[in-house]
């Protein structure tokens, strides 16, 4: 992609520390800067900070749209990059597992999907980076795992541990059991002997966890846990190092995290549906006690900003505060320093939204039109025309 010439975006209200305020955004060369350029006026228009997604797996859809039926990785990719764009995430972390689930939850599909991304990411547009979602009982595969962080600069991992739910769900559940068998391609029978493999390991599990948490320390990787039920299970990780809090189930959990001051994260269609799908902890009831320190996609992309709204219309905060939840806050969670914020010297990751209809019309990302629509997207069109675009 080509990064467009120097702009200065006018007229508009722009979100700088927390508020909408009057003011004007320059940039030039993939950065916010402080200079005189060629202007767009973009009044009844809000520019914001780009959307930093922490976890999303909505990716899922555009590779496997309806179970056992898959597509081409790379094309894939480039369609969720494109639903990317459209709802304003500029950083999207994928959450791809690595699990004894098997299909597209397996290491194997995670080791190709890597691999498709590698040679995706120059004509990505917008910074796609990935996150490991490893189970806890995999303790043969802990080395693999270890080494594809290395080999694709993955720097981003959570433990997942839901073998006991997979055990209680094949006495309790049993049809469900079988759907999960079918969509990793296997019969009732292998998927049983998977499960009890997993169970075996779990004397394992412990010294494994330490290893891989002594490693990832050594490789700069940050790392937290997913579905945290106790406060007990977030000490247990908290004291492995892994000190983000995804998707705790309970206020108990999500309590003890704030008393350890771990970062937590919920999902932002929990929000926009006003409760969760699995009958987990409502997101809202979180945020209302001041439990929730971000909001990620979880398995929807268009949730994170209709989270905002949400948030917005039933009172529980200002718009300014909401939209940090999915932007500034997040980035300030991962220590990336130079986004999230509209500030001369960081990336020029921004997105413009129509004030009147709440659309994202337009999505720049390091300087790069990502996604381009409606007449935000004519102007913002008509200026790059008039000056031209620089090659990079």
């Amino acid at each position: 992609m080509t990064q467009l010439s120097g702009l200065r975006l006018t007229g508009a209200k722009v979100l700088c520390d927390g508020a909408l305020v009057d003011d004007a955004v320059s940039f030039a060369e993939g950065r916010i800067s402080d200079g005189r350029f060629a202007e767009v006026d973009l009044r009844g228009y809000y520019i914001l900070p780009g959307i930093v997604d922490l976890h999303g797996d909505g990716f899922e859809h555009h590779l496997q749209p309806r179970p056992n039926v898959y597509f081409d990785k790379t094309a894939g990719l480039r369609n969720a990059d494109a639903e990317l764009a459209a709802n304003g995430v500029t950083t999207a972390i994928l959450a791809q597992c690595w699990s004894w689930l098997g299909g597209k939850r397996s290491p194997e599909y995670a080791l190709d999907l890597f691999r498709a991304w590698a040679a995706y990411k120059p004509q990505s547009l917008v910074d796609i980076r990935f996150q490991i979602r490893y189970e806890t009982h995999m303790v043969d595969t802990a080395g693999a795992m270890l080494q594809a962080l290395q080999d694709f600069g993955i720097d981003y991992l959570v433990f997942n541990n839901h073998i006991h739910d997979a055990a209680n769900a094949r006495e309790t559940a049993p049809l469900g059991f079988a759907g999960y068998a079918a969509e990793a391609g296997r019969t009732e029978q292998q998927h049983n002997a998977i499960v009890d493999e997993m169970l075996d390991n779990a004397p394992a599990v412990d010294k494994s966890l330490k290893q891989i948490a002594a490693a990832l320390g050594k490789m700069g990787v940050r790392y937290g846990s997913h579905d945290d039920e106790t406060a007990r299970m977030r000490r247990y990780f908290a004291g492995l190092g892994a000190d983000i809090c995804e998707f705790p189930t309970t206020r108990e959990a999500a309590a003890q995290a704030r008393d350890l001051g771990n970062p937590i994260l919920m999902g932002a269609p929990n929000v926009m549906r006003g409760g969760s799908q699995s009958g987990n902890i409502a997101a809202l009831d979180l945020i209302e006690a001041g439990l929730c320190d971000a909001l990620v996609s979880d398995y929807y992309y268009p949730a994170l900003q209709g989270a905002v709204w949400a948030l917005v219309d039933r009172g529980v905060m200002s718009f300014g505060q909401a939209w940090g939840m999915i932007s500034t806050i997040p980035a300030a969670i991962l220590g990336l320093t130079d986004r999230g914020e509209l500030k001369v010297g960081t990336r020029a990751d921004f997105v413009i939204m129509n004030s009147e209809t709440r659309c994202i019309e337009a999505t720049l990302s390091n300087g790069r039109i990502a996604a381009l629509s409606g007449e935000a997207g004519s102007r913002l069109f008509r200026s790059a025309g008039a000056i031209g675009i620089a090659a990079e």
